[in-house]
């Protein structure tokens, strides 16, 4: 009798451990690479205390001050014409991810963004094929998959090892940040995306990795997470950006939850954020500073829903330094006004349980 509950409690533990996934959190800063070094280790020494275990990066070139910190520059990857590289931004985050590997910190690597390609003047591809050819031309999509060969081939002199060989550093890649933002053309989105999934899996040898192959999110809930993405084999990670609050409820979230098991996914909330000024969420146009504990509850409330619902997030964004509130603004500073709360509800997501396991994706 006694050995046979012994028997029951074990395998009720097993059954236990089994289901239990921890959650955790993850911060973005689309110029990492411009950071100093004693930006990077302000960041990285924060991120850690808030137990951040990813930090999502760009590759789109930058300069001057951005979010009140003053950088280093560094250009687009591409200029001129696609091919025409200068990996000046590959080279800073070789550093910056040997650095963050020591804080317990792996980077999501967003190799382009719509906001490039949308820009006023726009990048390369923006210039040359719009935001609408960019992903149904053939010329387009070839050009943009040796981009894609390019930085998974890029080896790291830290490691001696291609990107696409580092999952000690790299938890995953993503084509494109917000693909196609206004998604005029949902099915040639889906198809592109699923193109560049498959691209990606290509780079890795014999077409596996123990690194994610993530979307680059939309611009709300449901927009991330489009019907074809479920069914797409080389999509890993569904990425959700939503900032208007009714999408960071529990109830809503939770569907996507169950469809993203059903169909063998998993889910991120790779941006969200709680606005600084008193304005609608969603918009966050400049008015009046929001009461800073009325803030602070927001990001307790909304962290925590999302949490419930069992998906890991991604705040938007973690500053090394104040938010200079210039603009739209979701960022938090470390030791800034709200870093507190921000900071506990990052370090409270380990006691969550998860909908999906990604322990073997994490430092």
């Amino acid at each position: 009798m006694k050995f046979s509950l012994a028997i029951a409690a074990a395998a009720a533990a097993l059954s236990s451990s089994v289901r239990a996934a921890q959650s955790f959190a993850g911060s973005n800063l689309y110029y990492a690479a411009g950071l100093t070094d004693d930006e990077s280790t302000t960041l990285l020494t924060g991120l850690q205390s808030a137990g951040v275990k990813v930090l999502r990066v760009w590759l789109d070139g930058e300069s001057g001050t951005v979010k009140g910190t003053p950088i280093n520059d560094y250009p687009s990857l591409e200029s001129g014409q696609p091919g025409n590289w200068n990996d000046t931004v590959l080279s800073r985050l070789d550093d910056f991810m040997d650095k963050a590997h020591g804080y317990g910190i792996k980077l999501l690597v967003s190799m382009h963004s719509y906001n490039a390609l949308s820009a006023t003047p726009p990048d390369i591809y923006g210039a040359w094929y719009g935001t609408g050819d960019f992903y149904t031309s053939s010329d387009a999509m070839g050009y943009f998959k040796n981009r894609i060969a390019h930085i998974m081939n890029h080896v790291n002199p830290h490691n001696n090892k291609r990107w696409a060989d580092s999952p000690e550093y790299i938890f995953a890649f993503e084509a494109e940040n917000e693909a196609m933002h206004d998604q005029q053309n949902p099915s040639a989105l889906t198809a592109w995306q699923c193109t560049m999934a498959t691209a990606i899996r290509s780079n890795f040898q014999n077409g596996t990795s123990n690194i994610l192959i993530t979307t680059g999110g939309g611009a709300y809930l449901a927009n991330s997470l489009l019907d074809a993405y479920f069914s797409c084999a080389d999509l890993d990670v569904l990425a959700i950006h939503a900032y208007g609050t009714g999408d960071f409820a529990t109830s809503a979230l939770t569907p996507y939850v169950q469809k993203a098991q059903s169909s063998n996914k998993k889910l991120i909330m790779e941006e969200w954020g709680a606005c600084y000024y008193s304005s609608e969420n969603q918009r966050c146009d400049q008015s009046s500073a929001l009461d800073s504990g009325t803030r602070d509850e927001n990001i307790k409330t909304w962290a925590d829903q999302i949490s419930k619902a069992g998906i890991p997030w991604f705040y938007w964004q973690i500053l090394p330094n104040e938010d200079p509130h210039s603009d739209w603004d979701y960022e938090v500073g470390i030791n800034g006004v709200n870093w507190d709360a921000l900071e506990a509800v990052a370090n409270a997501t380990a006691g969550y349980e998860a909908a999906f396991d990604f322990s073997a994706y994490l430092l």
